[in-house]
């Protein structure tokens, strides 16, 4: 059996057993259907809204959501909806003949609109505090999206990552400019986390061939993280994470060292106190806390942190097995929590799992 196939099997086993669906109605790709359910409805949901915008004068003042960003004005928040989009490209690669395909293309060609794009480029030249908007996290996902949409190979997906190609190109600009003055990490478990999105833009530039920007983060990643030791993972979480910062460093890492190298690094990284912790599953005290829910992310990051890391460790490894193995159960336990949740976690929480698979 091949992996998409018993993914969706086990997805559907999974979804039956939360109740949401019944048997009778069970098809390979339901989970996947309601997955791409989440950004279809929330792409385009103006209100409630977490807009993080400045107000440079008063005349900002009346400007609603969409009025900033024509493009990324759903979903709750900026980079959340830039990452409902990223999902929508990566079920259509994926998974071609998914139900809703006609619809996610129709969404995608309505949002990824090349007028729109240049509006939400040029947002960040209003003034010099627009420039930081977002930093780091929106940007490692406006990266992520654009990746994803240069390995769509079809007429539509050519046409968006062509239209996307002046905020991607903003985005560039800026972290360039940004990378050499950033002289300390953010080790927090949410959105700040320099780890998370330095791996997420060094994925970029190797899949581009910026040469240039995959030199200049791999040397901020080794001047950060390269002698880290004994990381604290034993005192995860903190209460709203959606991120270990302890994986995070650690799946960066698996990204440029070589493969001995890494399992050295990895032992002098972390210790096996650390190592149990963090293969607990989190407790999730009430699905309907916008910051509490934030903790099913957890799960999913976890998941796909542990996926990476098992397999650039060496065979002898103690750990390759057993973060295989806790990878699947993570994310097994989350993803029935994943549809019960509010809008604190409907606007994004599928794309965690989606990257998590």
């Amino acid at each position: 059996m091949n992996k998409p196939t018993a993914t969706l099997l086990l997805l559907s086993a999974l979804f039956l057993f939360a109740g949401n669906v019944s048997a009778q109605n069970i098809k390979n790709d339901s989970i996947l259907i309601k997955l791409a359910e989440m950004p279809l409805k929330n792409i385009f949901v103006e209100y409630p809204n977490k807009p993080g915008h400045t107000y440079i004068n008063a005349g900002e003042v009346g400007l609603s959501p969409r009025d900033l960003h024509p493009v990324f004005y759903g979903c709750f928040d900026w980079h959340s909806s830039v990452h409902g989009h990223w999902m929508l490209v990566r079920l259509l690669r994926n998974y071609p003949d998914i139900m809703f395909k006609e619809e996610i293309i129709k969404t995608l060609n309505t949002s990824l609109n090349k007028e729109n794009i240049e509006k939400e480029a040029a947002y960040f030249d209003r003034s010099d505090l627009t420039r930081s908007f977002e930093r780091t996290y929106g940007w490692a996902w406006v990266l992520k999206l654009d990746e994803e949409l240069s390995l769509l190979n079809t007429e539509e997906g050519k046409k968006w990552h062509r239209d996307i190609q002046p905020l991607t190109q903003k985005i560039v600009d800026l972290w360039k400019a940004y990378l050499p003055k950033q002289s300390y990490p953010s080790r927090v478990g949410t959105h700040n986390n320099s780890a998370f999105a330095l791996g997420f833009a060094l994925d970029w530039a190797r899949a581009t061939g910026d040469n240039d920007f995959e030199k200049a983060l791999v040397d901020k990643a080794k001047e950060f993280y390269g002698d880290e030791k004994d990381t604290p993972s034993y005192l995860e979480p903190d209460g709203a994470d959606f991120f270990s910062p302890s994986l995070l460093i650690a799946d960066l890492m698996a990204r440029i060292l070589p493969d001995k190298k890494y399992d050295n690094w990895f032992a002098a990284f972390i210790s096996s106190r650390g190592v149990d912790n963090l293969c607990k599953s989190p407790k999730v005290s009430d699905l309907n806390d916008y910051q509490i829910v934030h903790l099913v992310g957890l799960s999913f990051s976890r998941a796909w942190c542990m996926q990476h890391i098992a397999r650039k460790m060496q065979k002898e490894n103690p750990y390759k097995k057993l973060f295989s193995e806790k990878a699947t159960e993570l994310f097994d336990k989350a993803l029935p929590l994943l549809f019960n949740s509010n809008y604190g976690g409907d606007h994004w929480l599928a794309t965690f799992a989606v990257y998590a698979d």
